[in-house]
């Protein structure tokens, strides 16, 4: 359960925000840190894809870590970048978007098709707290060797297990096992896989 700051919380708002706590996103350095991001995501963007070089060096420099053989696609669209991690031998596709007000890491061989969305910040439902632009953060958990169809989008809290397989345009509202299939929206899952 989320709750307010009190007066006297001597932790930074992005602090209270990666516990989980809801605070108002105003923070300077986390602003100065958005915004550091960006510039990094835009000349990632403006690169082509004969530039490997300079496209990792920009990868290295706007994630938090990023394993060996990883290739995204730009445009990439991330909040801070540092709270990403991703592993070896990945592969997204054009147009991700990592919003990681709170960690986001994805395993080794994960395969994520184009337009998917990663999102970590949690925003209350009551009018009162959206008015006064009140938000949290949970963080997600993508396994070793899932594969996230195009368009699909996973939302705050939610762990994937390894071997997984989510269709395009699904959208996961809690943790699917590992070595299954899930579908829908919500996703649902539909299929057990075996180790073949």
């Amino acid at each position: 359960m989320t709750r307010l700051p009190g007066p006297a919380d001597p932790r930074s708002m992005r602090e209270r925000m990666l516990a989980g706590d809801l605070d108002v996103a105003d923070d300077p350095q986390s602003g100065e840190a958005s915004a550091v991001a960006l510039d990094l995501a835009a000349a990632y963007d403006a690169t082509s894809a004969r530039q490997r070089p300079l496209r990792r060096q920009l990868l290295e420099q706007l994630l938090g870590a990023v394993g060996e053989g990883t290739e995204i696609r730009p445009p990439l669209s991330v909040d801070h970048g540092t709270d990403i991690r991703i592993g070896a031998r990945c592969f997204a596709g054009f147009g991700p978007v990592a919003l990681d007000v709170a960690a986001i890491t994805i395993g080794d061989d994960v395969q994520i098709g184009p337009n998917v969305q990663l999102l970590t910040p949690a925003h209350p439902v009551e009018p009162g707290p959206r008015r006064d632009e009140w938000e949290a953060a949970q963080p997600i958990t993508i396994g070793d060797n899932v594969r996230l169809g195009g368009g699909a989008i996973v939302l705050p809290g939610v762990t994937t297990g390894a071997d997984t397989v989510v269709g395009a345009g699904a959208v996961v509202t809690r943790d699917l096992p590992a070595g299954v299939v899930a579908v829908g929206n919500p996703a649902r899952v539909v299929r057990t896989l075996e180790d073949t």
